[in-house]
């Protein structure tokens, strides 16, 4: 099939929601829960949709000002091309930050028309599907305002709450001080013998925190140990790699494939993990994987947001080789946030199904999640449209 249609428009979505409690982590708290969604329409009526990863006010300006006017009459199917026309027309000032994250939401919009034009799905765009299903990971366990014995009950009834819906892997919060977290940490594995646990400390520690809370996440057979330093000191991986037996990642701060060349090649990084609303997009996510192979790293995306972003991640996992590869091997997980967030369980007419802790893998053409418009003006603080 020949792709010859035009874009015709396109508009912005910023979205928010008031949380009825704030959910905390090592640097922040989060008392809103914020979404930018991109669509983007072709002359024949096909619209695709994407998600963009930052702050969604100062994006919404970058894109629908900046980004957008580049695209009007552009072919939807040269995607690559599109990314780089993009990529050339910032290169001066937008090498990283803000501005990758409207590219990357551009990116993933242009991902899921080109699919819708072509009558495939995503997956089969990044080079084949190859499973079906993904096994899941839980992630919540924030962190709440009530004292510390309170908060470890709160933590261990939500984590199994998570059990009780067949997630067999949950991803803790740790970084609120060195004494909690070891406290918490034993205590999941007390409690959860035979679930997978993870451990995200938000990059809270120095290099001497990481090497004590490391060493009790080894001590408790964790699957891995997530941001535990700042992104500011990647070459510090490589010592904290040496101290420690479980996987470091990282990488959901990090954009581009030139930006995870440096971050990677500095060693002491196991697992690689960009957003793919953040990174570049999904088709900068194939070029860092590709990166990630050389460096004999695997890529378990960063997927916090809406559906957009899941089902992205949830494509991009099922067309995944692990790395090195065997016969037996042991495959790639999808993380699902379970904290209160409207804005990706009240915002789609078509979600992606998730039963037992097991996400099917959309097959319908593009993405396979598609945004409800009653919802979405629901939601809505602002939108913006470019013809």
């Amino acid at each position: 099939m020949i792709c010859h249609p035009k874009i015709t428009a396109i508009r912005t979505h910023r979205l928010q929601h008031s949380l009825e409690e704030p959910l905390g982590f090592s640097q922040w708290q989060h008392e809103k829960r914020n979404a930018l969604l991109v669509e983007i329409e072709d002359s024949e009526g096909n619209t695709g949709w994407g998600e963009c990863y930052g702050p969604t006010e100062v994006t919404q300006s970058g894109l629908h000002s900046f980004y957008a006017p580049l695209l009007i009459g552009w072919n939807p199917c040269q995607n690559e091309a599109a990314w780089q026309h993009l990529w050339r027309a910032s290169l001066d000032f937008a090498r990283k930050g803000v501005m990758m994250g409207a590219m990357s939401g551009i990116d993933m919009a242009l991902l899921d028309l080109k699919g819708k034009q072509l009558g495939v799905s995503a997956s089969e765009l990044m080079g084949g599907r190859i499973c079906d299903e993904l096994h899941c990971y839980a992630t919540g366990m924030y962190f709440r305002n009530v004292s510390e014995s309170n908060l470890l009950e709160i933590i261990l009834e939500e984590a199994a709450s998570y059990v009780a819906l067949g997630y067999q892997a949950l991803k803790i919060k740790v970084g609120k001080n060195i004494d909690f977290d070891i406290r918490q940490i034993r205590t999941m594995r007390a409690t959860f013998p035979d679930i997978a646990l993870m451990a995200d400390s938000n990059h809270a520690y120095d290099l001497p925190e990481a090497v004590k809370v490391g060493r009790v996440l080894d001590e408790c057979s964790y699957s891995w140990f997530e941001e535990p330093l700042s992104p500011n000191h990647g070459r510090l991986f490589t010592k904290l790699a040496e101290k420690l037996d479980l996987p470091l990642a990282t990488g959901e701060c990090e954009q581009t494939r030139w930006g995870f060349q440096d971050l990677l090649s500095a060693g002491g990084i196991a697992i690689a993990q960009p957003d793919l609303a953040y990174c570049g997009g999904p088709s900068e996510a194939l070029k860092i994987r590709a990166i990630a192979s050389s460096h004999g790293v695997n890529v378990i995306p960063h997927a916090w947001g809406t559906m957009l972003n899941l089902a992205t991640a949830a494509h991009f996992l099922a067309s995944t080789f692990v790395e090195p590869g065997r016969a037996e091997t042991t495959p790639p997980l999808l993380e699902i946030d379970q904290t209160p967030n409207p804005l990706r369980d009240e915002l789609y007419s078509t979600p992606l199904e998730i039963k037992n802790g097991i996400a099917s893998v959309p097959t319908l053409p593009g993405l396979g999640v598609e945004p409800d418009r009653e919802a979405l003006a629901r939601f809505c603080l602002q939108k913006t449209e470019q013809q």
